[in-house]
């Protein structure tokens, strides 16, 4: 199985605000629905109550140290191994870490994959993506330009170990 990392950064590092994204564009959310249909998801709970319910046509893992907590909806899971190990032994090809920040800083090693977008504009943030390590190999690199829809200018980066 393929162990994925997907989450979009600002110029300046940015993943984050008060638990929410700090832009809005579409053509990433398109991406993330597109790339992560049919598939487990991994979060933790904070990434989880931010987006508020599972999300359709995937597996929703939420990581939590509270053995007690249990999300309707989604496996609950209380390590990142055990998530990925219920991805594997449900035969998914391919699992997905979506965040937060503390998982992607455990996931990171780990993960063979990161689609990574990149929006070309600071934005202020109080959750950052770490620099990526020289393991990872830029193998996709899309550049797209603002638009009637997106008003930053983004690239799609894929990147494998």
């Amino acid at each position: 199985m393929i162990r994925s990392i997907i989450v979009a950064q600002s110029q300046n590092r940015v993943i984050g605000i008060d638990n929410t994204l700090p832009w809005y564009l579409p053509a990433d959310l398109k991406r993330f629905k597109a790339i992560t249909m049919g598939h487990h998801m991994i979060m933790g709970r904070k990434t989880y109550e931010s987006i508020g319910k599972p999300l359709p046509g995937r597996t929703s893992i939420v990581i939590t140290r509270n053995k007690d907590l249990v999300f309707e909806g989604c496996v609950m899971a209380h390590s990142l191994t055990e998530a990925f190990d219920i991805a594997q032994k449900n035969n998914d090809e391919e699992a997905f870490v979506i965040g937060g920040a503390d998982l992607i800083k455990q996931a990171i090693d780990v993960c063979d994959k990161l689609y990574l977008t990149n929006i070309h504009q600071d934005f202020k943030g109080d959750t950052f993506l770490d620099p990526l390590s020289s393991s990872w190999k830029e193998i996709e690199n899309i550049a797209h330009e603002p638009d009637e829809k997106n008003v930053y200018s983004y690239s799609f980066v894929t990147y494998e170990k």
